[in-house]
């Protein structure tokens, strides 16, 4: 599988993640800043939380990592969370601001 479809299945794998609180994705929610696939198939993905207080956090970063690595081919996934640049609400997609109903 070509790297362009192997992010484009981690794109639709992530967007299966919720935080339970919001009924959004954390794709959708503008969690995700970037996924790179190395040449061996390793997946880093940088991500932050709507909040360093996030009591799911730790959850929320096994489940991105879970949601990569259940894809045929990538040999290994590592979530790289930061708070810079810090989230906001103009982040979210706009599927995102639908379901929020910010749109």
């Amino acid at each position: 599988m070509e790297k362009i479809e192997l992010e484009q299945k981690i794109i639709e794998n992530l967007k299966q993640v919720f935080d339970p609180e919001i009924p959004v994705n954390i794709y959708d929610l503008g969690l995700i800043y970037e996924i790179n696939i190395n040449a061996d198939f390793f997946v880093n993905i940088t991500m932050t939380l709507t909040s360093p207080n996030c009591p799911i956090a730790e959850s929320l970063l096994i489940d991105a990592r879970n949601a990569a690595m259940n894809i045929p081919g990538i040999t290994g996934v590592y979530v790289d969370l930061v708070f810079e640049p810090e989230w906001n609400q103009d982040m979210i997609s706009e599927a995102g601001k639908l379901d929020l109903g910010l749109l």
